[in-house]
């Protein structure tokens, strides 16, 4: 089902993404991709609230990337609400944005894993911040306590813009768009299909 509320003929209907639409090799959108994460460091993970159907984000630090990098790891209390979100509607949104407007969105499916070896893996001493101890001797916030576990996504699609221009050369082309109605070209557009990104993890796995 989709929404329209016009009909432009034969002329694109969404300016902006004709123009920045971009499309290298699959290699360089997900190398593009991966940098970008790994430089914002911090993303909007939106779940589903079981109990009412509401969307709900909440800030998080990436934590590890598996999967050739696309697949993203993060922590979590598992006694937090984001598990309850989880454990009703696995489905997930992580987004990412930095200060000159450029942006990422990931959509897969999670799990909650609370394996020991892999928490041992990507602990940060960080989480007993979060998570306090407790003073029982087992909910510490150490690597054994059973309440750190893992939130990860596996990347089903994924959007994002980017830019190799300057904030003065983006800004004349927006005004230059102003004046003349053309869409300013400012981004570079992509995306990565559900079979491209099933085509780098297989590629990944063999490597």
């Amino acid at each position: 089902m989709s929404f329209s509320n016009t009909d432009t003929g034969d002329k694109p209907a969404d300016p902006y993404k004709e123009q920045n639409k971009n499309e290298p090799s699959l290699k360089e959108k997900v190398q593009d991709l991966v940098a970008f994460m790994e430089k914002c460091k911090f993303a909007m993970m939106t779940t589903r609230i079981g109990s009412s159907g509401l969307l709900v984000s909440r800030c998080m630090a990436l934590a590890a990337k598996e999967g050739g990098g696309i697949d993203l790891l993060f922590h979590t209390n598992t006694e937090s609400g984001k598990t309850d979100d989880l454990k009703s509607d696995p489905q997930i949104n992580i987004a990412f944005l930095n200060s000159s407007g450029e942006w990422a969105s990931v959509s897969g499916e999670a799990i909650i894993t609370t394996d020991r070896d892999t928490i041992r893996k990507y602990y940060s001493p960080a989480l007993k911040a979060w998570v306090g101890d407790l003073g029982d001797g087992k909910h510490d916030g150490g690597p054994e306590d059973p309440r750190i576990g893992m939130i990860a996504v596996k990347a089903v699609t994924a959007t994002y813009a980017i830019t190799n221009q300057s904030f003065l050369s983006r800004s004349l082309e927006v005004t230059k768009g102003m004046v003349t109605g053309s869409a300013p070209n400012v981004n570079m557009l992509r995306e990565l299909s559900e079979e491209e990104l099933q085509e780098c993890e297989l590629t990944a796995i063999s490597s």
